[in-house]
C-alpha cells in the first residue's frame, strides 16, 4: 500500500481478509473535495475521480466493486464491471473488494472466521433503521455467531443531532435503543450514537463480534463530512480476501 494516512482496520479478522479505510489525502481532486475524492456523484471532476480510483486499485491491488447507494437496505453480489444500485455488498471471490462510500454515515465491514466471504454495507439512519446490516448477515448466509463486524468512521454521538421521529424509529423497535439517544440542547432533538445503534442491532440478529467504531467524520479532519461542509468528497471504507 502507498504511504498514506490510510486506515487498516484492527480486529480479528483472518489473515487473508484484507481491510482498508481511505483518507482525503493522497488524490488529485481539487478543494472542496481534496484530495482523495472518490464519489463520482458529489459533482467533482470525473477525470480526477477516475485517477483517484485508479490510485486505489494499483494501491492495494483489489477490485473495488461500487454501489450507487441510496439510503436502501438492499445488499448485492459484488461485481466489480457493473455500478449497482444498492447500499451493501458481499463476495467469496478472492480480489473483489466489497465498497461502502460515506462521509458521515456508518461503514460496516464483514468477514466469516473461515475467511471465504467478505461484504460492506453504507448504513445512514435510514439504511440502519430500515435493516442493512440485518441485510447484509442474511445475504453472506453465515452462522451470526461465525461473523466478525467492523464499524468504520462515522458521524460521532457528541455531533449526530436527530429529530424525535428517528429516535422513535430505533426504539420501536429496539427498547435498548433508547439508551443511545441523549436529549440535545435544542428541544426536540437527540444526539445519537450510531455505533452503539449498529451494536444493538447485530446483537439482537447473534452478532456480537464487533470491533471499531470511535471514529468521528466530523470532527476529523482526514475525513470528508457532509454535516461539515455539504459540498464535500466521500471516503470509502473496503474489504476483499487476498488472492
Amino acid at each position: 500500500m502507498s504511504a498514506h494516512d490510510w486506515l487498516i482496520p484492527d480486529w480479528p479478522a483472518p489473515a487473508n481478509v484484507r481491510a482498508c479505510v481511505t483518507t482525503r489525502s493522497g488524490g488529485v481532486s481539487a478543494a472542496p473535495f481534496d484530495s482523495f475524492n472518490l464519489g463520482d456523484h458529489v459533482e467533482d471532476d470525473p477525470i480526477a475521480v477516475t485517477s483517484n480510483r485508479q490510485h486505489l486499485v494499483d494501491a492495494l491491488g483489489c477490485q473495488p466493486a461500487w454501489l450507487r447507494q441510496v439510503h436502501g437496505t438492499v445488499v448485492a453480489p459484488a461485481d466489480p464491471s457493473t455500478v449497482i444500485e444498492a447500499d451493501g455488498n458481499w463476495t467469496a471471490t478472492p480480489g473483489i473488494a466489497c465498497t461502502a462510500m460515506t462521509a458521515d454515515c456508518l461503514p460496516a465491514l464483514f468477514c466469516d472466521r473461515a475467511g471465504t466471504r467478505v461484504a460492506a454495507a453504507h448504513a445512514g439512519w435510514r439504511g440502519l433503521a430500515g435493516g442493512v446490516l440485518e441485510a447484509t448477515v442474511q445475504a453472506l448466509d453465515v452462522a451470526p455467531q461465525e461473523l466478525l463486524v467492523w464499524l468504520g468512521p462515522a458521524i460521532g454521538p457528541a455531533t449526530f443531532e436527530v429529530g424525535g421521529e428517528v429516535r422513535e424509529a430505533f426504539v420501536q423497535q429496539h427498547a435498548q435503543a433508547a439508551g443511545a439517544f441523549v436529549s440535545s440542547i435544542n428541544a426536540g432533538k437527540f444526539m445519537a450514537d450510531i455505533y452503539q445503534l449498529a451494536r444493538i442491532r447485530l446483537a439482537g440478529i447473534g452478532v456480537t463480534a464487533v470491533s471499531g467504531g470511535g471514529l468521528c467524520t466530523y470532527n476529523d479532519p482526514r475525513f470528508y463530512s457532509y454535516r461539515r461542509s455539504a459540498r464535500t468528497g466521500r471516503f470509502a471504507s473496503l474489504i476483499w480476501l487476498q488472492p
